[in-house]
């Protein structure tokens, strides 16, 4: 693993604020480092007088008082944790104080006066990971975890940080890494012309890691989505009552609702969760031809929020449009749909059929029962009826997705990395399938080795580091 020098100070001893800003109850303020217990001695009074707090044991609470300068800040709660058995792998100190941000400022000050710097983004992550707490993976989840903001990406962060998908990977390393062994001795004896390595086991082990590296790749179209959200688009021509259908789902006046075909032209985004799944709605412009400029960009970015979309609700007026209209336009946005996305995308995309405006009706329609084989839903947007058969509809849609045990890539740069490694694998495949020298092959090994390392971050750079780890807030 690459030193990573040029973004955290071996000796350093950092602080920072580990509660959101702003006024609370209480607030902590956390200490890492060597001199975490040196820096907390210049500032800490216990208030048991016999108390050393430099001989203090592991995972100990102490209630005093925090003085700087001889002024008394605050009466406090310090909780010490020892190397390595802390968050960080160091020496560290939670202090917690009463929540006005006039204590947490000076409490913050008095540690950078007694030794102590202020902690850059991630860095309490970043020495855990330098002191292999976790692998780097786990160290992104905690940034996956902090952001959840719904049970499926809860979960998926959770798994993640629990090592699961890290021993995934670093099985799969292991396994290659073995046979690039016997590969790379083979190669120095290469005047002698043996082979080491077992060619049908090697062949069966390719193929293994093809497949099961396919899974992970493939799955980074489930996990991406789970992890921000479901984008559902809107769709339906010019007053069919998307906008209203979107404040009946949201519960909420968040779009502009008019009889005025043409009243949305842009699209309107908005987020709730549903039996612990994020949707995010997008009601989108009427899809018609349109002659008003404005309308007419609407529209534009309608088609691409759909192109986005992993739910489309396809909306009609069941009082105005026959069975065989909505048949014949529904073909065709499935035509347009799978033009514009490659097969396994198309595939990926539900289409949930919506009737609305019931409530206009006097009679059934005409060819009800082709709309009831068509699995509409039929609701009334504007007396929000039936509006929880839509809810059901979209947790059914993403249900099938087991993601409590399962290995689910949701991070990009891991996807990136399965991908590439995937692709070094094939041409290795191809290498021993076309009798290329060993010297050749064993190049593309070590990419894949390389690639799967950088997940884990047994193969890492400064570059990799900083870009991961200054996503996260300052404290964490």
């Amino acid at each position: 693993m690459a030193k990573v020098s040029s973004i955290i100070t071996d000796n350093d001893t950092i602080c920072a604020l580990a509660t959101p800003a702003g006024s609370s109850a209480i607030a902590v303020i956390r200490i890492s480092g060597p001199n975490s217990l040196k820096v907390l001695n210049e500032v800490f009074r216990p208030k048991k007088k016999k108390t050393n707090i430099l001989d203090a044991s592991s995972h100990t609470i102490h209630f005093g008082y925090f003085e700087a300068k001889e002024e008394l800040i605050d009466e406090v709660l310090v909780s010490i944790f020892r190397a390595p058995n802390s968050y960080t792998g160091e020496d560290s100190v939670e202090i917690s104080c009463h929540g006005s941000e006039f204590i947490q400022q000076k409490i913050i000050t008095a540690l950078i006066d007694s030794g102590a710097r202020m902690a850059k983004p991630g860095e309490f992550t970043l020495q855990a990971f330098m002191n292999r707490k976790f692998d780097l993976s786990q160290a992104e989840a905690v940034a996956d975890l902090i952001a959840s903001n719904s049970n499926a990406s809860h979960q998926l962060a959770l798994n993640q940080m629990r090592g699961g998908y890290s021993q995934k990977i670093q099985h799969l390393r292991q396994r290659l890494l073995e046979f690039a062994s016997l590969i790379e001795l083979e190669l120095d004896f290469s005047e002698e012309d043996v082979e080491f390595a077992d060619r049908p086991a090697l062949f069966k082990l390719l193929d293994e890691l093809s497949t099961e590296i396919s899974i992970l790749v493939e799955s980074f179209s489930h996990g991406n989505v789970l992890k921000r959200g479901i984008p559902v688009a809107i769709i339906g021509k010019p007053n069919v009552g998307k906008s209203t259908l979107l404040n009946a789902i949201l519960n909420e006046e968040r779009a502009i609702v008019s009889e005025i075909p043409g009243t949305t032209r842009d699209t309107i985004e908005d987020t709730i969760i549903l039996e612990g799944i994020a949707f995010r709605f997008i009601d989108t412009a009427g899809l018609r031809e349109s002659t008003d400029r404005l309308e007419s960009i609407g529209i534009e970015r309608t088609h691409e929020k759909i192109r986005e979309a992993r739910i489309i609700l396809f909306m009609f007026d069941v009082g105005e449009d026959s069975c065989e209209t909505i048949q014949e336009a529904l073909a065709s946005f499935r035509d347009e749909l799978q033009e514009s996305l490659n097969e396994e995308d198309f595939k990926s995309r539900k289409i949930i059929v919506i009737a609305n405006k019931i409530d206009q009706l006097i009679e059934a329609p005409r060819h009800f029962k082709d709309f009831v084989e068509m699995e509409c839903v039929f609701i009334s947007a504007k007396r929000k009826e039936n509006i929880s058969m839509i809810s059901e509809s979209l947790v059914n849609a993403v249900k099938s997705i087991d993601i409590r045990d399962n290995v689910i890539v949701s991070n990009s740069r891991h996807y990136e990395a399965l991908s590439k490694a995937l692709q070094a694998i094939n041409k290795v495949q191809e290498g021993f399938e076309n009798d290329v020298p060993s010297d050749l092959v064993a190049i593309d090994i070590r990419d894949a080795l390389s690639q799967l390392g950088e997940i884990t971050g047994e193969v890492t750079n400064d570059e990799i580091l900083q870009n991961i780890f200054n996503n996260f807030c300052i404290g964490k």
